[in-house]
């Protein structure tokens, strides 16, 4: 009976890969509308623990916009001497389209574990992960749609969630380091209505849950397993980002930034 209960699941599983998923309005790999324009920005954040008791580091932001080109780099510097580096480039307009990115993943020594490259254009994605004897290069070519995003550009799908959502819902495409690159879909849903207490002023904010999706059938299992993660953006025009909790990278370390 045990066996047989097994092989059904397994069954199931592979028949919802090869199903075709549901017909959206909009596909996962389309660009983004902008509702809102994009220009030089530069800042700090600071990296708590989950409760926000303790700090763990900082992280430094800089966007650039050279005509239609936007350039966005985000670094979180930890206590421990170790960093998680993130850049893109993406052309916008009325869309936001993705040209390149790389993420870097760096330990309490200084040495690079992970380095990803991203070419959209070129549809490939070169780099290594591990060191030493353990180090493994990838060179992976494919398809790229251009309204893929990583790094800092996932938080402008966020800030432009409004001009993009059905039903409370987006989903996007990306790219992410797990230790090596993985192209998956992510959702956004739009939860409650909160306030953050901060002295001197509460901030009304709408909490918002990125996880990865696949398909309706998968997706319970895919949602047992994947660590979620939670934004926080405050109701101003633009929203602005006002909390993040949720995993620092592939190895699941819970961080909050305020």
């Amino acid at each position: 009976m045990k066996r047989t209960a097994q092989t059904s699941i397994l069954a199931l599983a592979a028949a919802a890969c090869l199903a075709p998923p549901p017909a959206l309005a909009r596909d996962a790999g389309d660009p983004i509308r902008l509702a809102y324009s994009e220009g030089d920005l530069a800042g700090y954040t600071s990296i708590f623990t989950p409760d926000g008791q303790q700090p763990l580091g900082v992280v430094e932001y800089v966007q650039r916009r050279k005509g239609d080109v936007l350039e966005a780099k985000r670094v979180a510097y930890f206590v421990d001497g170790s960093s998680d580096e993130d850049s893109a480039e993406a052309t916008i307009g009325k869309t936001l389209r993705a040209l390149r990115g790389r993420s870097i993943i760096r330990d309490n020594s200084g040495r690079t574990t992970v380095d990803i490259r991203i070419d959209v254009g070129a549809g490939r994605v070169t780099g290594f992960y591990g060191i030493d004897k353990e180090r493994k290069d990838f060179d992976e070519r494919g398809n790229i749609p251009q309204g893929t995003y990583f790094g800092p550009l996932v938080n402008l799908v966020l800030k432009n969630f409004d001009a993009n959502a059905e039903n409370g819902r987006l989903v996007f495409h990306t790219i992410v380091p797990t230790p090596g690159p993985r192209q998956l879909d992510m959702e956004l849903l739009r939860q409650e209505q909160t306030t953050l207490r901060r002295p001197g002023h509460d901030i009304s904010a709408v909490r918002f849950m990125m996880r990865p999706t696949v398909n309706p059938i998968l997706n319970p299992v895919v949602h047992m397993i994947a660590p979620e993660t939670r934004f926080y953006l405050a109701q101003t025009s633009p929203p602005a980002m006002a909390r993040f909790e949720g995993p620092r990278n592939y190895a699941g370390q819970e961080i909050r930034l305020e």
